[in-house]
């Protein structure tokens, strides 16, 4: 602030031949925004002196609005690689001095955005290493003739498929499918609320939540949050499910392996079925868990 108050000082005082006070932000040669010195100065001071509060909040904007998100190698449903995609954002150092280079030189100027590749946290090399050895599985029944609860069966199901955890990471069922909403597609179907049947968006992923549970159970990983729904739940033994609600309890667990794990999750008819691998480099031991007898 000190710096932009000398310099802005100084720069008023010199003699200007000032044009058209505009700067037109370009990616890959064409426009995106055009943006005036005014609208990011202190009107009241006479001088020109940068409003970073007004910047920051600009190039927020303008990152949000460029910026493409990566995306993970993930597996197909016949088990094969699709390759990650890097993503983009803008470098905004570099961004930040072409702007104030434009400020205080009182003329109009373009300027093209300065970009930063994003690589995903999982490439292909990982995932080829982690989806060689499987850890841990479970499989429960669901009835699929009941439409509503086997669609959000379904989304909550796919919504965890090829989730990555990465050693000392902790995952989060609420935080991993989000929200279950309408938008998102899931439908009324019934639930447990204190100890009561009921119907509310999303009933089913219990099922979801407890058969990853027990998964990751098997896999001997450490579970950090879990809670057993008011009754018992058909779809699994007495005590081993895991109930989940937006507003109300997780199920949470920690990769307290030295090796990243990779949650692969599928419906086929009337079975949901999860299995948890890693690299062959894992040091793990895994635990018995209890069926029921489909």
């Amino acid at each position: 602030m000190i710096f932009s108050l000398i310099l802005g000082y100084f720069l008023l005082t010199q003699p200007s031949t000032t044009t058209t006070d505009h700067l037109i932000i370009t990616k890959d040669g064409q426009t995106v925004t055009i943006i005036n010195r005014e609208e990011f100065t202190f009107p009241q001071t006479g001088l020109p002196l940068i409003n970073t509060s007004k910047y920051r909040s600009f190039l927020d904007k303008l990152d949000n609005q460029i910026s493409i998100a990566p995306e993970n190698a993930s597996l197909d449903t016949n088990g094969m690689i699709i390759p990650e995609r890097t993503g983009s954002r803008i470098h905004r150092q570099a961004f930040t001095e072409q702007f104030y280079s434009y400020f205080f030189s009182l003329q109009k100027a373009k300027m093209e955005i300065p970009i930063l590749k994003v690589y995903p946290p999982v490439d292909s090399e990982l995932l080829s290493d982690i989806r060689s050895m499987r850890i841990g599985r479970y499989v429960t029944s669901f009835n699929p003739q009941n439409k509503k609860r086997s669609n959000n069966i379904q989304l909550a199901t796919k919504a965890i498929n090829n989730h990555v955890v990465f050693p000392g990471e902790t995952f989060s069922f609420n935080k991993v499918v989000g929200k279950r909403t309408v938008a998102k597609g899931y439908l009324r179907a019934p639930v447990i609320v204190r100890g009561e049947f009921s119907e509310d968006i999303g009933g089913g992923i219990c099922q979801v939540s407890s058969t990853l549970y027990n998964a990751i159970d098997n896999a001997g990983l450490k579970v950090t949050e879990r809670f057993s729904h008011s009754r018992k739940v058909p779809y699994i033994p007495p005590g081993r499910d895991a109930t989940v609600s937006w507003y109300g309890p997780d199920f949470e667990f920690k990769n307290n392996y030295n090796q990243p794990i990779l949650i692969r999750s599928r419906t086929l008819g009337h079975l949901l079925i999860i299995k948890i691998y890693s690299s062959e480099n894992i040091n793990y031991l895994p635990r018995k868990v209890p069926y029921l007898p489909y």
